[in-house]
This record gives C-alpha cells, structure tokens and sequence, in this order.
C-alpha cells in the first residue's frame, strides 16, 4: 500500500488562539515536501493581501482565496454570504474531485460560526470528499457537531496576545 492510500483522515483546528492556519500551512509544506498535491479555498479572505497566498503558491500549492476586500463584523452583508457560498462551492467541486492529497478550507469555521454557511452543508462536503484526500478545516468558532466527524480536532487556545495590550495585526506575523 502506498502512503497516498493512507491519506482521508479530516483535521480541525479551531479555537480563539492564534495559530490554525500557520498550522494548517505547515501540514500543506509538509505534504508538499512528500511529494503531494495540495488545494486551499479560503473562506473570508480576499486574494493577495496576506503574506502566506504567495510563497505556498511558490512552493506548489494551488490557493484560491474567495473572500471580498473587508471584513465581517457583526452581520455579514449579502455580498458576504454569497462569497462564502461560492467557496463552499468550489471546495465542494475540489474535495470529490480526487486530485488532491490534501485540502485546506481556510477560515471555513468562521463562515459558519457567522451564519454564512449552513452546518450541514459542511458535514456533506466531509462526507462526500473522496476517499485519499486528507481535509483540513480551520477558523474559530467551529461547531462541536463538526468534531464527530474529524480524526483530528485541535483547539488552539489563547493564553496571551498583544492585541490585549492594543497591538494590531502585524504584517508577517498575523497576516
């Protein structure tokens, strides 16, 4: 049996600590330096503003961030919703396509905790994805209900943070 056929297993990492996708980042190099294959959809965030879209590009994974140039506070206006809709779509069409190791829905958990996208939804997309491909789905606020279908569920959990002292996102670090 070859390593591929071993892949399938479904991760989450979740949590209001930062780090989820810096991980889900770190499974793609490491996929990628085994000579897999890796897609990641990006849900809420909008194409060539945050550092890691091209260097994993450069390194031979596929990105396609799907998210508009702003962010949801509050209650997602309709363009919101529709974005997020068509990035379900898309990571839809991708996880049962069977061309790819693995699969990352950046920021997915996020989507669903504001309402953008229905849970079921994303408990059709795990069920339906084909059997090698390996998917990771990241963000905060990731429904409970999810962790019964993943293998993995990692919860990153914030101790300390320099937000809390009025320090802002930092190109490099936080995006």
């Amino acid at each position: 049996m070859s390593w591929k056929e071993k892949l399938g297993m479904v991760h989450i990492y979740t949590g209001d600590g930062k780090g989820k996708t810096t991980a889900a980042l770190g499974l793609a190099v490491r996929m990628l330096g085994s000579g897999g294959t890796v897609k990641i959809i990006q849900f809420m965030k909008a194409p060539k503003v945050y550092g890691e879209q091209i260097k994993i590009e450069e390194c031979g994974a596929e990105i396609e961030s799907l998210g508009l140039p702003k962010f949801v506070h509050g209650k997602p206006e309709p363009d919101d919703i529709e974005a997020a809709k068509r990035a379900l779509q898309r990571a839809r069409e991708e996880a049962s396509s069977g061309k790819w190791d693995l699969i990352i829905l950046d920021e997915v958990c996020v989507a669903l905790g504001f309402k953008m996208l229905e849970v079921d939804e994303v408990k059709e997309l795990i069920k339906s994805k084909a059997p090698n491909t390996e998917l990771v789905l990241t963000g905060r606020y990731c429904p409970e209900e999810l962790f019964e279908l993943a293998d993995y569920v990692t919860e990153m959990r914030e101790v300390k943070h320099p937000y809390q002292r009025g320090i802002l996102a930092r190109r490099g670090v936080e995006y």
